[in-house]
């Protein structure tokens, strides 16, 4: 068996302990081309458990539901299972087209929950996100709700996707929340003027995911020759055309760097974000073992001030071409996601 090297970190102030890296699950079965092979995958997963990454990432979307499939299969076996913090989210549905619709009333929670456990093949969550808020339910009620979860022993602890700083004050006035969970990296940045510090003053524990660009930061602009007809990137606007070609400058100028550090690109993007704080954790996904042996590989990668600085002075708003999501999903991230006042739900 391989040897645990990944340390522990708190994440929020509710006693949730995890692995300084996760691991992003999704890319394993849906949205980055066509599901990977099963067993390949339960191999990836109890692989990264065994060598300290025990933070794992999923969501009832993903497939839809097959990747939580998947994690109850690989999280079978009793003893890996004990080693690993397991994430997992509710809330977001995709139809036609990946329309998007979102969910926070509580029948929707609880039915979610129960159907999550199962798959899962679990008892109890560890920490359970609204994976996009839902405008339409004031944000008190689904969080109510949660905390009706955490007292059953469903979920351990709670966790929002891409929320606003009102409406994470808004939630954590219900119950604590544990985590937030947002895009963070060189090329997305806005979290940082008004999440981040809503989220430390709070007490709330920060997970980055995408913290690799979706794979940019990995080989730039090639990237886009490797991907499959149905990969999500393809339509999601910094990846296209002009933006991409805009965008490349930004890749080459941070592996320039990574060869002054004896690292490669992905490892340099991903260290600058292990280094943002002691309550920041990375979930970078991979469906490749090696992969995940150089994002393991990136916690020995340590920036100067005049390093970070160098690469903050590149990667900032108006450097970066094109939005990070295609325009119809756009409107469900952070920016949008204030919901009614909780004196409108009494009339339901």
């Amino acid at each position: 068996m391989a040897v645990q090297i990944v340390n522990k970190i708190k994440l929020g102030s509710q006693g949730l302990e995890v692995s300084v890296q996760g691991l992003g699950c999704m890319g394993m079965s849906a949205f980055y081309g066509p599901p990977k092979p099963e067993l390949d995958m339960i191999s990836l997963i109890r692989h990264a458990v065994n060598r300290g990454v025990t933070f794992l990432d999923t969501s009832d979307v993903y497939g839809p539901h097959t990747n939580e499939i998947l994690l109850g299969k690989a999280l079978s076996d009793e003893v890996i299972r004990e080693k690993t913090q397991l994430a997992t989210k509710f809330g977001l549905q995709l139809g036609e087209s990946l329309a998007i619709s979102t969910h926070g009333d509580p029948s929707y929670v609880r039915a979610a929950c129960e159907a999550s456990l199962k798959r899962l093949q679990v008892d109890c969550i560890d920490l359970y996100y609204q994976h996009r808020v839902d405008l339409n339910v004031p944000i008190e009620v689904t969080v109510g709700e949660l905390k009706k979860l955490v007292e059953e022993g469903k979920i351990k602890y709670i966790g929002l996707s891409e929320a606003s700083a009102s409406t994470i004050r808004r939630a954590h006035a219900v119950h604590p929340i544990t985590v937030v969970q947002l895009e963070w990296s060189l090329w997305t940045r806005d979290v940082e003027e008004e999440i981040v510090p809503t989220c430390r003053e709070l007490g709330i524990g920060i997970v980055a995911y995408s913290p690799l660009g979706r794979g940019f930061f990995s080989s730039g602009a090639k990237l886009m020759e490797t991907l499959s007809d149905d990969d999500s990137r393809k339509f999601i606007p910094r990846f296209q055309g002009e933006n991409m070609e805009q965008n490349q400058w930004m890749f080459e100028k941070v592996n320039e760097i990574a060869r002054r550090k004896g690292c490669t690109p992905s490892q340099l993007a991903l260290a600058w974000v292990h280094h943002q704080g002691s309550d920041v954790c990375p979930i970078p996904g991979t469906t490749k073992i090696e992969n995940l042996e150089q994002n393991i590989g990136a916690l020995s990668v340590k920036l100067t001030h005049e390093e970070m600085s160098e690469l903050e002075s590149l990667a900032f708003e108006d450097n970066v071409k094109g939005d990070r999501y295609r325009t119809d999903h756009l409107s469900t991230t952070w920016k949008y996601t204030e919901t009614p006042p909780l004196s409108s739900w009494k009339f339901h």
